[in-house]
């Protein structure tokens, strides 16, 4: 007999759904945080898949609704803490080091990123937490920019808590529709790829035509 409700009639048989599922039905809500940090270090993952599953096992009586909320929270700030480190440990110079060999950039590029995430880091951690693609993506320049550990803790922890609850709470109130959420959040996830490989093609066209610009001036 396993020590949680045999729960999930309308149970995922496999993929990612099927094995979120799992882990959420044998570990409960340490099974839901598991694969909410491994969601954060592998964004492949999808976190409207797992959210959603977890807040319709919570409405089935596998967990409490709090226990999910907890659990994934905490899951998020630890897969979240990871990417930090691995930033950390890049560091600033080896950034600038690796931004030299790319071609077609410039370090007055990576400087001006980095003033501007000193200007707005404390808010682009915190609403990062909120946009898909992103939410993993914002804790590795935190961790290469130092930002203090108690400030990126209580901003991850305040930005994933919103975006938690939102698709637990909507996967509790959807039950065995929770596949919905996905549909919707996976429409969002969609046009954030899709105007992020708009904005990188526009920048490469710009640098292209520019350095072509300045190989014709020095022709003439």
């Amino acid at each position: 007999m396993t020590p949680y409700p045999t729960v999930l009639a309308q149970e995922p048989a496999g993929g990612i759904a099927g094995w979120a599922a799992g882990l959420v039905e044998t570990l409960g809500g340490p099974g839901a945080g598991l694969a909410i940090a491994l969601e954060n270090l592998f964004p492949p993952l999808p976190s409207e898949v797992i959210l959603p599953l977890t807040g319709f096992a919570a409405g089935q009586g596998v967990l409490s609704l709090a226990s999910a909320l907890f659990w994934t929270t905490l899951g998020s700030v630890v897969g979240a803490l990871a990417l930090y480190g691995i930033g950390a440990l890049f560091g600033r110079e080896r950034m600038h080091a690796l931004w030299a060999r790319l071609p077609l950039v410039k370090v007055s590029d990576l400087e001006r990123t980095e003033e501007w995430f000193r200007r707005h880091g404390t808010k682009a951690v915190l609403l990062g937490r909120m946009v898909p693609i992103f939410r993993s993506l914002i804790s590795v320049p935190a961790g290469v920019e130092r930002m203090p550990v108690p400030l990126f803790l209580l901003l991850t922890t305040v930005g994933s808590l919103i975006w938690n609850s939102v698709l637990v709470l909507a996967g509790y109130a959807l039950g065995d529709r929770w596949e919905l959420v996905e549909s919707y959040v996976g429409v969002a996830s969609k046009a954030v790829a899709v105007l992020v490989v708009a904005a990188a093609a526009t920048w490469l066209t710009v640098r292209l035509r520019a350095r072509g610009a300045a190989a014709r001036h020095r022709r003439g």
